[in-house]
């Protein structure tokens, strides 16, 4: 049934979540949209395309609320720069590089959660529709961020805090990327064990 203008909506940021924007490593993931008609999906080109920072994305909306979101649009912004639309529609004839940087992604993942427990990592959330892995260190601190800066200044590893996503209970993670060389993520996770087994 599809109403005409939706009683309730759900949005999904599939930016942000496992979903279906090319990052998934252990299964397809479904969009909101298979399960409900009256859902919103946001998504971007930051994480499967590369083009973080460059601010450019779409929704999918309910036809009822087509019309409305333009309104929206044309009032809170008239259009992602020109630059950006340009770059993000050459990226879709990048995708047979886009998906040999995937290939990399999903051997680096494997590789740290194959490597981080054994350093003293041992409760990690896998990072599927991302390239980085959130990692709870609760049982080595009480503060992600002190925690990152001391790593990052006595073994030059960078992590984020888990406090930049989530003010809360974020002290008690940190987010490692594995968007890099495979070789840095193997001197990485060795500087890692090292630090914290020494």
């Amino acid at each position: 049934m599809h109403l005409r203008t939706p009683a309730a909506v759900a949005v999904a940021d599939s930016s942000q979540a496992r979903s279906c924007h090319g990052l998934e490593y252990d299964e397809q993931a479904e969009t909101a949209v298979a399960y409900w008609d009256a859902a919103i999906t946001v998504n971007s080109f930051s994480k499967y395309f590369s083009m973080a920072g460059w601010r450019i994305g779409w929704l999918v909306v309910p036809e009822a609320l087509v019309r409305p979101m333009e309104r929206l649009a044309q009032n809170l912004y008239i259009s992602p720069p020109a630059i950006s639309q340009v770059a993000a529609l050459g990226a879709f004839d990048a995708i047979e590089e886009l998906e040999a940087i995937k290939v990399g992604y999903a051997a680096n993942r494997a590789f740290l959660l194959n490597e981080l427990p054994g350093a003293g990592l041992i409760s990690i959330l896998p990072g599927d529709g991302a390239f980085y892995l959130y990692a709870d260190v609760s049982g080595l601190t009480s503060d992600s961020a002190a925690f990152a800066q001391n790593m990052l200044k006595e073994i030059g590893v960078a992590i984020t805090p888990g406090i930049d996503f989530d003010p809360i209970r974020g002290h008690r993670f940190v987010r490692l990327s594995y968007a890099g060389p495979h070789g840095a993520m193997r001197e990485a996770a060795a500087r890692i064990k090292a630090w914290l087994k020494g």
